[in-house]
């Protein structure tokens, strides 16, 4: 069983400022990204072939075995 507590306007508005009065700091755009190298032979190893296209979907009837 809960107890519920009752305050006032001010202690209420004290208690929510103390909680949530300040905003977090800003991250800046550059920390949020990263820079990585790309593969120099990326395109030919990536080729298409259409014997093996089957394996880069789902299907939920191939999974279930239908």
């Amino acid at each position: 069983m809960s107890k519920t507590v009752t305050m006032g306007a001010e202690a209420a508005t004290a208690a929510r400022h103390a909680r949530y009065g300040k905003l977090p700091a800003r991250i800046r755009f550059e920390d949020m990204t990263e820079e990585a190298e790309a593969e120099v032979n990326a395109g030919v190893n990536a080729a298409y072939d259409p014997e093996r296209s089957w394996n880069y979907y789902s299907c939920l009837a191939l999974d279930l075995g239908l």
